[in-house]
């Protein structure tokens, strides 16, 4: 078999690996570049998750040569008998890129004109010598496409960004939406922290108010265009519509004969000597899964055989492919099955399926190769290490910084500020992340002083530095890694320098959930008893007693967490397990109230699904939120749709319009109706930005009650 020298290392760490095809062989990207593509090149990306379990996806250019993606097509193949035809393997096209592909980028997608051909490297960190324009598209996905250096490529419905090395100008048009706005700011953030790590300074321009050094570098400021339609069209119609074929031979002349014309089908029609094309082509997806005891070279030859189906039907060369082992299905294929149980199938909470190296079936918290992997936020946050190295914790105090004492690392404050120096080695070369954690109570000045102090510290170690700055509630997974066995503990308000800003209330509740990452956070909440959730544990204390509660789908992680949070709060603790609880917690709680303990939550095999309703772009349109969803997520002013599964839920924003609102409901309604699996007849629920009850926030972590107080815009 041949073995590229890169493949040596691919799939033995979980997470994110791109390399760019340069010349017919493989080249690493920097990791700080992942998520930068330039449009005359192809690229192959495996992630990995901890099972080890894994995804290939062979990215291709809209510009790339045919040599460039058959080269990649090569190597694909290769990479995936290096790992014993174990991963799922993607085709995917520049700008109809999977969720699972677009999981990985939360803060964007950025398309850069050129290619190795025209002799484009990827960018050097810190090269003040750039100069391009980005126009920003996407309200789920943010995608950043080069366009023309000039006021010609602008309109008045987007953003821009005018990238300009030590300066960064987002330009807003005038029919801009707040929500569009701040998706933009995320993608100017990416280039400033990754691109320029941290040294390069973020301006915000609206329309009109253009300064003069964006003017000298543009020119002279024409006209701008009024804004652009959305020309993608949907035809709901053919959402569903799937057929289902077995391919008699993959690896000599194809031939493929019709099993279903029609979904759902039924899983037993998956014969495990075989393998089959799910054809959903008039929705642009084809899917070939393969048998386990199917011939080699047909399982094999499986990325070809659906390459030349599309050919053969004539479908879109956008058309996404995805290759999937038995086991390793994902969610977007079962959904075309009736009742599609999993091998070992069990009743574990908000716990999908996926394949390891070995032929059966373990369970994780989340299938990397679903829509809800905390492993694609890792890769997306950098996870450069396993947290193992050097870490120095500051508070800001006075406009200084405050040494923090050991001891508590791990426990931050909403109402201070602290900076996070973190070193560690790769190679024989030391490396270091400045992380910035702002508290949502702390004061301006603070903030201020936080980013000061950061740049000045950035400035002492030689500008080497990564900088990374971190709001409460949004802590990546690789600050999560970094205390050790210690969970992180985040409290509400307060501080932690002597005689503290405010006092802790009496009464306290700490929220205790586990990522897929392994890393635990301990979030403090309201004290009261709508906060709980079957899914996790919670430490409750009173000035009298002290409750560890385990909801009955908790895991052995967050029990243990447990024990941490009883440390710090003191007192002997009483265990209450769901469902038997006395008098006296609930009264500590004010009363027995409804929470969230959906039989979902208990029983759940597909993981949650968050999908926005928007007519920003002139007609009602649906879009699913890729990779891991948050409160952050739900736009202000759209109306959301949350399939939990049992239930669908539209979440309506305060600026949602009125098309929307009564737009909503309908599509709800025929989403649940064409669903292929062919559930119907479940409940749709509506709520109001507000107004949410716990059996909604309690499918988002550590729910903000104060989120909206500020416009996103405003918190960023």
């Amino acid at each position: 078999m041949v073995v590229h020298n890169e493949f040596t290392t691919a799939g033995k760490e979980p997470g994110l690996k791109i390399w760019r095809i340069e010349h017919m062989d493989l080249k690493p990207v920097p990791k700080n570049l992942y998520g930068n593509f330039y449009t005359g090149d192809a690229y192959l990306l495996l992630y990995t998750t901890s099972l080890p379990s894994y995804n290939i996806h062979m990215w291709l250019g809209e510009e790339c040569s045919q040599d460039e993606s058959g080269a990649c097509a090569i190597l694909c193949t290769q990479l995936d008998n290096y790992l014993g035809g174990y991963p799922v393997q993607y085709r995917e096209v520049q700008c109809n890129e999977s969720l699972t592909f677009q999981g990985y980028f939360k803060s964007g997608i950025k398309y850069q004109k050129g290619g190795i051909a025209s002799g484009f490297r990827h960018v050097v960190t810190n090269d003040a010598n750039v100069k391009y324009v980005l126009h920003v598209k996407g309200r789920r996905t943010i995608r950043a496409t080069e366009v023309e250096f000039s006021w010609a490529s602008f309109n008045q419905g987007d953003c821009f960004i005018i990238d300009l090395g030590k300066d960064i100008y987002q330009w807003h048009g005038k029919q801009c939406n707040m929500f569009e706005k701040t998706q933009a700011l995320n993608m100017s953030r990416k280039i400033r922290d990754g691109e320029r790590n941290g040294r390069a300074t973020v301006h915000v321009v609206e329309e009109g108010e253009e300064p003069q050094a964006l003017i000298d570098a543009l020119g002279p400021k024409t006209a701008i265009s009024p804004p652009i339609p959305d020309s993608d069209t949907v035809e709901t119609a053919n959402k569903n519509k799937a057929a289902l074929y077995m391919i008699s031979d993959a690896s000599g002349s194809m031939k493929t004969a019709c099993v279903a014309q029609s979904n759902p089908f039924k899983q037993e029609m998956l014969i495990p000597e075989e393998c089959f094309i799910l054809d959903n082509g008039v929705d642009n997806n084809v899917f070939v899964w393969k048998g386990p005891k199917a011939n080699e070279a047909e399982r094999k030859a499986a990325m070809t055989a659906a390459q030349e189906f599309i050919k053969e039907k004539n479908y879109s060369n956008k058309t996404q492919i995805q290759v999937l082992p038995a086991g390793g299905e994902t969610t977007l294929f079962k959904q075309f099955f009736k009742n599609w149980m999993d091998k070992d199938q069990t009743k574990g909470p908000t716990k999908p399926f996926t394949i390891g190296r070995i032929a059966h079936v373990q369970q994780i918290p989340f299938d990397a190769s679903t829509l809800h992997s905390n492993h694609a936020m890792a890769a997306q946050h950098k996870m450069v290490d396993d947290g193992s190295g050097k870490i120095q914790i500051w508070r800001v105090e006075e406009g200084a910084r405050v040494p923090v004492e050991p001891a508590s690392y791990g426990q931050f404050y909403g109402g201070d500020c602290y900076i996070i120096l973190y070193t560690y080695k790769q190679g024989s070369r030391e490396q270091h992340i400045i992380y910035t954690w702002q508290g949502l109570k702390c004061t301006q000045d603070e903030l201020a002083a936080s980013a000061f102090l950061t740049v000045q510290l950035d400035d002492s170690m030689g500008g080497e530095p990564v900088q990374v700055r971190v709001t409460q509630g949004q802590e990546p997974p690789h600050l999560m890694s970094l205390f050790k066995k210690k969970p992180m503990i985040v409290h509400l308000g307060g501080t932690s320098r002597t005689g503290g800003q405010t006092k802790a209330g009496s009464t306290r509740l700490y929220h205790i959930r586990s990522s897929t990452t392994h890393a635990t956070r301990a979030v403090e909440v309201t004290p009261s008893a709508c906060s709980l959730n079957s899914n996790d544990v919670f430490v409750l204390k009173t000035p009298n007693s002290l409750f560890v509660w385990r909801g009955i789908g908790a895991s052995e992680e967050e029990v243990a967490t447990s024990k941490h949070v009883v440390t710090f709060l003191g007192g002997s603790p009483v265990d209450v397990v769901e469902g038997k609880e006395p008098a006296t917690f609930w009264t500590a709680l004010g009363g027995k109230k409804e929470y969230q303990s959906s039989k979902s939550l208990q029983k759940m095999i597909k993981a949650p699904r968050l999908f926005g309703c928007s007519n920003k772009t002139g007609r009602l349109v649906v879009e699913e939120v890729p990779g891991d969803f948050g409160q952050v997520d739900l736009a202000t002013d759209d109306v959301m749709l949350l399939d939990v599964g049992d239930q669908i839920f539209l979440w309506v924003g305060s600026q949602a319009n009125e098309v929307e609102k009564t737009g909503a409901p309908k599509i709800a309604k025929e989403y649940v109706d064409t669903d292929p699996s062919g559930r119907s007849g479940i409940p749709i629920t509506t709520i109001k930005q507000g107004a949410e009850p716990p059996i909604f926030t309690g499918w988002f972590h550590a729910w903000d009650v104060c989120m909206w107080e500020k416009s996103p815009l405003e918190n960023i």
